[in-house]
C-alpha cells in the first residue's frame, strides 16, 4: 500500500543529510573566517552610511523593492526525482499531502531567508521613518502571510507549461507585492492594504479554479528541481569533489579572441586547455565576473582607504580561491593523462593563468579607485593586490592543491 507521508519523510531527510553533509565542507577551513570579516566590515559601512540619511530617503521604497524580491520569488522545493514521472505519476491524487507537506517546509526555509533580510533593512527604515524596531514582528508576520500566498500562486502556475504565463505571473505577483509592501511600511489605512489583500486572494483563486482538472506537469517539476540542486552543488564543488555536479558549457564564440592569443605548442596545451574551460564553464567564468563586479562597486562607493585595501584583498582571495577546483576539472576525462605533457607544464599553465585573472582584477579594483581621483590609495591597492597575487598562486594555491 501507498504511504504518502513515508515518502515524503524519506525524500525530506534524504535531502536534508545531502545538504548537510556538503554545508560541512563549504562552511569548513577559511571560509567561516572570511565571511565573518566581509560581513563585519558591511556592517560597519553599513552603519556608517545610515548617518548620513536625510529623512527625506526613500527608505519604504527601497524595502518594498528588495522584500519584494525575496518574496516573490517563491519556489516549492517537492524532493522529486527522475524516475518520478513514471512510477509517481499514477498516484498524482494520493500526493497532495506530499505537496502540502512541502509547500510548509518551503514556507519555513524562505521565511528564514526572509527574516534575515528584513532585520539587515529594518535599522534603514527605522533610521529614515523614526518609529523604532516595535513594528519588526508585526511586519514581519504580514510578510510571512504574504510569502504564503507567494508559494501558493506560485504552485498554481506549475499546472502550467508555458512560459509566458510564468513570466507574467512573476511579474505580476512582484508589482502586487512591491505596491503592498510600500503602503505597508508607509503605514497606510488598513482599509487600503485589505482591498489589495483582497485582489491576492481572488488571483490565487483564478488560477485556482482553472487548474481544477489540470494534471501536474512532472517533467517540468523535476527539471526546476534538478536546477535548484544543480547550482547548490556547483557551489560544494569549490570545496570538495561533487559526484552529482554535472558541467554546463557555453560556446561563447565572442571570447576566442582570448584564446587565440596562446602560443601553438605543446608545453602550451594545458594552458589552452584551461582558458578554455575557463572561459566556456559557466562556474568559473560567472564567478569571476560576479566577484569582480561587486568587488569593483564596493571599492568605488568606500571612500576609507584602508576599507577599500582589504576589500580588495579579500575579493582576491575569493576569486583565488573558487578557481582553485579549475585545476581538477578534467581529473575524470581519461584522455587528457594522454597528452605527451609534463607535470611541471600542467602546473606552470595553471599557476599563469590564475595568476593572470588576479592581475586584471587587481587592475580592475586600482582603477576603480584611479576613477575617483585618489593616486595614492589606488598605486597602494596595485601594489599590494599583485603581492598578494603571487603569494596566493605560489605558495598559498600550491599548498591547497597538495591536500
Amino acid at each position: 500500500m501507498f504511504e504518502e507521508k513515508k515518502l515524503w519523510k524519506d525524500r525530506a531527510g534524504g535531502r536534508m543529510k545531502d545538504l548537510g553533509r556538503y554545508l560541512r565542507y563549504i562552511f569548513n577551513g577559511h571560509l567561516v573566517i572570511v565571511l565573518l570579516f566581509l560581513i563585519g566590515t558591511a556592517a560597519f559601512y553599513y552603519q556608517e552610511w545610515l548617518k548620513t540619511l536625510p529623512s527625506s530617503f526613500p527608505a519604504e521604497i527601497i524595502l518594498a523593492l528588495i522584500l519584494g524580491f525575496f518574496i516573490t520569488y517563491s519556489p516549492v522545493y517537492h524532493f522529486l526525482l527522475e524516475a518520478d514521472k513514471v512510477f509517481l505519476l499514477p498516484l498524482e491524487e494520493k500526493l497532495k499531502g506530499y505537496f502540502l507537506r512541502s509547500g510548509m517546509v518551503s514556507l519555513i526555509f524562505q521565511g528564514y531567508i526572509l527574516l534575515m533580510a528584513l532585520a539587515v533593512l529594518m535599522p534603514l527604515y527605522v533610521r529614515v521613518s523614526g518609529n523604532g524596531f516595535r513594528l519588526f514582528i508585526p511586519f514581519l508576520v504580514v510578510l510571512l502571510l504574504i510569502k504564503g500566498w507567494n508559494i501558493a500562486a506560485s504552485w498554481k502556475i506549475q499546472f502550467y507549461v508555458e512560459l509566458a504565463v510564468h513570466r507574467w505571473d512573476y511579474l505580476v505577483r512582484y508589482f502586487i507585492n512591491i505596491v503592498f509592501l510600500y503602503l505597508l511600511f508607509k503605514q497606510a489605512h488598513l482599509f487600503i492594504l485589505l482591498l489589495i489583500a483582497v485582489i491576492m486572494v481572488f488571483y490565487y483563486y483564478s488560477f485556482h479554479i482553472k487548474t481544477t482538472k489540470m494534471g501536474l506537469k512532472w517533467e517540468q517539476l523535476i527539471e526546476g528541481e534538478e536546477k535548484r540542486m544543480a547550482q547548490f552543488y556547483r557551489l560544494a564543488n569549490l570545496f570538495t569533489d561533487v559526484p552529482k555536479v554535472k558541467d554546463i558549457v557555453k560556446r561563447r564564440r565572442y571570447l576566442d579572441l582570448f584564446i587565440s592569443k596562446i602560443p601553438f605548442s605543446q608545453e602550451k596545451t594545458y594552458l589552452y586547455l584551461f582558458a578554455r574551460t575557463f572561459l566556456r564553464s559557466s562556474d568559473y567564468l560567472g564567478l569571476f565576473v560576479r566577484l569582480t563586479v561587486i568587488g569593483a562597486l564596493a571599492i568605488y562607493f568606500i571612500s576609507f582607504g584602508i576599507g577599500q585595501l582589504m576589500l580588495s584583498l579579500l575579493f582576491l582571495y575569493l576569486t583565488g580561491f573558487q578557481l582553485l577546483p579549475l585545476w581538477n576539472h578534467h581529473q575524470n576525462k581519461l584522455w587528457v593523462d594522454l597528452y605527451p605533457v609534463s607535470q611541471q607544464d600542467k602546473t606552470n599553465s595553471y599557476h599563469f593563468l590564475l595568476m593572470i585573472l588576479l592581475v586584471i582584477q587587481s587592475l580592475i579594483f586600482a582603477l576603480m579607485i584611479l576613477i575617483k581621483g585618489i593616486w595614492l590609495d589606488s598605486l597602494l591597492v596595485l601594489g599590494v593586490g599583485l603581492v598578494f597575487s603571487y603569494l596566493f598562486v605560489y605558495v598559498y594555491s600550491k599548498i591547497r592543491l597538495k591536500k
